[in-house]
Formats: C-alpha cells, structure tokens, sequence
C-alpha cells in the first residue's frame, strides 16, 4: 500500500490560482497526498502564491518566516513555493529562505510530482522555464468524485497587453488558448461529478482563440457550445479586457440563457492621460460605450470593475475623472487599490512621479467610500425581487442554506433545500455583504 502523506496548500490571490491549488493537490495525490486543513499536520507545505497585489514577495517570505518554524520541529517537512512569486523570485527564494525545498512557477506544476520525489531526496528543486508541451495534457486524470456545484476551469492563460502596472505577462507568459475539445472534455468530467455551473478563467478570457471544430474559436463560440451540456447550468467568466470584448460575446449576454448576467470589466481609471501612461489602449469613453452596448444586450447585468488610484503621475483631475466614470457606470460591485511598483514593470521605473502617500489613501477612500454606495444600492434593489439561487452550502445557523444569484450575490435561506440545487427565491432583506430570502413555492 502506498504511503499516505499530508498536504496542505495555501492559495494566494486570483480565482485561477484557486484552480491551480486544485490541479496541484490532484497531481500529488498520485503520490500519495491527501489534502488536510492546517499547516502543523502537514508532510508537505506548497503556498500558492500572487504577485499582484502590494509588497507580495515580503509577504511569502514572511509566511516562509513562519512555515521555518514548524520545520524545525519536524525536520522531515517539505516546503515548497509555487505560483507567479515562485516564477519571479525563484533562486532569490531558495537563496534567502534555505528552509524551502522547492519552487515551481505556474507553468511548470505538471512536474510537482518529480519536483517533490526529488526533495524527499534532499535534491533541492526549481523549475520556472514555460515548457513547450501542454502543462493539462500532462496532469493526471482528475479523480472522480463529487465536486461542490460550483467550479472554475482555466481556458486560457497569460496576457499579451503589457499594462505598464502589471507582471503578469512575465509571470504567466504570452496568451495561450486550450483547445475546444479538452476543455469540453473537463467540463463534461465536472459536470458529471455534480458540478452545475462553471467559471471559465484566464488572466485576459475574453482574449480566448482555441482550437475547435472548423478552426478557431472565439469565447462566445466556446460559451455557447458549453450550454449545450447537459447538467450544465450556469456560466461565468473572468478576467476581462476591454480591447476584446467582441461583437458576439456582447450579443451573448443577451441570447444566451445560461451565461450569468454578471461581467467583470476592469477599466483601472477614467482619465485618458493615465490610460494612456498604463498602456491600456482605450480611453474612458471607449469604455463607457462599451458598458452601454453590453447594457443594450442585458439590462439588468451587474457589472464590476478594478480601479488604481495613485497611478504615477496622476492629479487631482485625473482621479476626478475616474469618480465620474464610476458614477456614470453604476458598479454592482468593483475592487480598488493603490498603486504599488512591481520590479521590472514599466510603472516601477516612474519613480519621480510617484503620488504622495497620504493623498493616494485619500484618494482611495474617497473611491471606496463611493462604491459602497453603488454596491448597497444595487443589493437594496434586489429586495422583493425573485432570483435563481444555486446553493452550495450550510450557513451558519441552524437550517440555514446558502448560495449564490445570478447576479453572484450571496443569498441565504431558513429552509429545507440541498446543496446543488437551484431554486427560486424572493428577497426580503439586504444585509452588509449578502441578502435574505425565503424560497418561492
């Protein structure tokens, strides 16, 4: 029989390193891996990790700090480092934290169960090339059993855009689209294992050229082929650009039943001239056009977006004109930081047109402040509506069920109802961060 070891697996950032953490568990579960719930049962410790938001490195090599500690007591624990903070930093990693037996870059993860077997040897393991083969075609089968009723499933990886902010065309690499069949193939699988909606992702989704019958597929394609699978019954995607949000993805807002009237499309500001010095290749009324066909197409979709403030250079204006365009849209919901340089982005290089400290939070504050607003209102609006709610667990009171709308609202309900169903609920309350509702008979 072969030897059980213990796996835990901390996931940093974005939805597709959610998926990620998944196909690595998967793909050390051949090697006798299962998953547990905390760091201190663990054989082995991977943090998955993001390299988007603010001070991201310090904050693994803090989290290593920590994980150093537990291999202390237990010498025979392994520690291992993957995602775009493993591709960026991969020798620095090794190098200034010798309690790390592996690194691995996102790219590359098909390999763990080599990279693992050679660090039970002592051989310390790195691997951050962007390999020529086909990273899913390498990953084992994945196990068939019951999966919770909602998934993600990666279908396109990497960004061609070089937005002067942004590592990830130099941690994820060039775009790269899966082909048609293997993503069906993965969805059928999901589907089958109780599966009843899906999330397709990648850094730059709408940007989605595969491989399909007759030649290449655009996402609407794809979209519209995945509603035709039984079982099905619900479709996302995200993240979004702007640029390649075409014609029939707009239309399919409209016309295609499964595809859930939510769109996250990040614009990052509303002044042309940071626009322009962020390499988005649109202004803020290309936007803003864009925003009102995709209304035309779905009136009631709920719209979400990501906003920078404190982007180098940017003045009292600029940041005016972005609360204007966050005015003019009407986010559901939206994310927002601050500006923070990422080594070896163009931005980090604009270091005399840094924005005050002090004035950025204010800044962000202020956005904030008025996105909230935006948020209440929308989720106010939903009372004594009727939504589709698709439940995925228990709550935290007794009998309470909870799942998401349509709209990707958490909803909860005091009633008798099982995970994966999907049934019909009129709102009765809005509270901070979820609404209320009561089944409709």
């Amino acid at each position: 029989m072969a030897e059980t070891k213990k796996l835990f697996i901390k996931t940093y950032g974005c939805q597709m390193n959610v998926y990620d953490s998944e196909r690595m568990a998967e793909s050390l579960g051949g090697s006798g891996y299962t998953e547990v719930s905390s760091p201190e049962e663990a054989d082995m410790i991977l943090l998955n990790t993001c390299h988007i938001r603010e001070k991201a490195a310090e904050k693994v090599y803090s989290e290593l700090g920590r994980m150093k500690e537990l291999k202390i007591a237990n010498p025979d624990l392994k520690i291992g480092v993957a995602g775009c903070v493993a591709q960026a930093e991969g020798e620095e990693i090794m190098r200034r934290q010798p309690a790390v037996d592996l690194v691995v870059g996102p790219q590359s993860y098909h390999r763990l169960p080599d990279l693992e077997a050679k660090a039970r040897k002592g051989i310390k393991a790195l691997d951050t090339d962007f390999p020529e083969e086909d990273k899913f075609e390498m990953l084992k089968a994945r196990p068939k059993v019951k999966r919770a009723p909602a998934a993600f499933l990666t279908v396109q990886e990497g960004c061609d855009k070089f937005c002067a902010f942004c590592v990830v065309p130099y941690t994820r690499g060039a775009e790269v689209s899966r082909p048609v069949d293997r993503i069906l193939r993965e969805a059928e699988d999901l589907v089958d294992r109780g599966v009843r909606e899906i999330t397709l992702l990648g850094q730059n989704v709408n940007a989605y050229h595969g491989t399909g019958e007759g030649g290449t597929w655009g996402l609407a394609r794809l979209i519209r082929r995945l509603a035709e699978v039984d079982g099905l019954e619900r479709i996302r995607f995200t993240t979004s650009h702007p640029n390649d949000m075409e014609d029939d993805l707009i239309a399919a807002h409209g016309d295609c039943d499964k595809l859930m009237p939510y769109l996250h499309l990040p614009v990052q500001s509303g002044s042309d001239r940071i626009l322009k010095a962020m390499n988005r290749k649109h202004t803020a009324q290309d936007y803003l056009r864009l925003m009102e066909r995709i209304r035309e197409a779905r009136p009631d979709i709920a719209l979400s977006g990501d906003f920078i403030v404190g982007f180098p250079g940017e003045t009292d204006q600029d940041f005016e004109d972005t609360m204007s365009l966050v005015r003019e849209v009407g986010y559901a919901s939206a994310y927002s930081f601050k500006y923070s340089p990422r080594p070896g982005t163009p931005a980090a290089e604009k270091g005399d047109k840094m924005v005050d400290e002090d004035v950025a939070t204010e800044r962000l504050y202020r956005l904030q402040g008025l996105i909230t607003e935006q948020q209440k209102a929308f989720q106010n609006e939903m009372v004594g509506r009727e939504v589709s709610v698709l439940f995925e667990r228990k709550g935290r009171e007794a009998g309470q069920m909870v799942g998401k709308s349509e709209y990707l609202h958490a909803v909860h309900v005091t009633d008798d109802v099982e995970i994966g169903e999907i049934k019909r609920v009129r709102i009765v309350e809005s509270g901070t961060n979820s609404l209320g509702g009561v089944l409709v008979s």
